[in-house]
């Protein structure tokens, strides 16, 4: 790991490449079985020392059933203060920056590898060049409209390296890729 690059994603896409319906809503992602194929997330998880997600993708799990987090530091990225306590069990704070301010406040405190997640969160760390792994689960359906995963780029293309595909019975498609240093 790259110090200049300490965050890693795993997120799900549709085929056509959005993370949610324009609402936010993620009803189209498949319900795991209880017990089984975790996709590779439970081995990804244990090896970030904090999540770093934006606001939307917070209120969004916020309102499962049971807090997925455990006790992992979960950073909010928001200038306002969030609604109510944090979920039972959960460790949760909220930080304002810029990608680079986030990761040097959490590094000082130890929290050196990140998982982001979030559409915009992901695209600002991508920006900022700051995600060294990503690793994208294709789901198969067709949204036609949503929240893309991917944006603009303020700082040019960025190249990837493929390092492994897998396909489950389920038909989901994982991908796992390097990002490249910049040139």
């Amino acid at each position: 790991m790259s110090p200049h690059a300490p965050a890693a994603v795993f997120i799900a896409t549709s085929l056509d490449g959005f993370i949610a319906r324009e609402d936010g809503a993620i009803d189209w992602l498949p319900v795991p079985e209880p017990g089984g194929e975790d996709y590779g997330y439970a081995t990804f998880f244990d090896a970030v020392d904090a999540l770093v997600m934006g606001r939307n993708t917070f209120e969004l799990v916020r309102a499962f059933p049971t807090w997925p987090y455990g006790d992992k530091p979960v950073v909010v990225l928001t200038h306002r203060p969030l609604d109510g306590p944090a979920p039972s069990g959960g460790r949760v704070e909220t930080m304002a920056g810029r990608p680079e301010e986030i990761v040097e406040r959490l590094a000082a405190r130890g929290l050196a590898r990140l998982y982001v997640d979030g559409g915009k969160t992901v695209q600002a760390f991508l920006d900022a060049g700051l995600v060294d792994r990503m690793i994208v689960t294709t789901v198969p359906v067709l949204l036609g409209r949503g929240i893309p995963l991917f944006g603009p780029l303020s700082n040019g293309d960025v190249r990837l390296r493929h390092v492994a595909t897998r396909s489950f019975a389920d038909g989901l498609v994982q991908s796992e890729y390097a990002v490249l240093p910049s040139r």
